[in-house]
């Protein structure tokens, strides 16, 4: 088998006024970048059934209000608006079973 040798990445960090040269290892390199919540793009945190959806597309909604009920594990969980806003796009329908990190209800400000 053939290696590939690639151009170690230097970076360098300064602490305390001293400045070191140091290499980035490739799991470094190839790890996941951080992204921030988008709170307009809500998610199931859990695998479930939808059972209920309260709201319908366009609708105005406060921070608090029910958008729609996931059945989990025999439990009932309200999913809420995290913001104020209109409710843009509702990526399912009741009955629909759902796994982990599915956007549920899209909304904008």
């Amino acid at each position: 088998m053939e290696e590939q040798n690639e151009a170690p990445v230097y970076k360098t960090l300064i602490i305390d006024n001293i400045k070191y040269k140091t290499t980035l290892t490739t799991k470094y390199q190839q790890r996941k970048v951080y992204e921030p919540v988008d709170l307009g793009k809500i998610q199931s945190f859990i695998p479930g059934t939808i059972r209920k959806i309260f709201v319908k597309e366009g609708t105005k909604v406060k921070q608090g209000t029910k958008l729609l009920e996931l059945e989990a594990m025999k439990m009932v969980n309200n999913i809420v608006a995290p913001l104020d806003g209109i409710v843009e796009k509702i990526n399912v329908k009741s009955g629909d079973m759902v796994s982990k990190s599915i956007v549920l209800v899209e909304m904008k400000k």
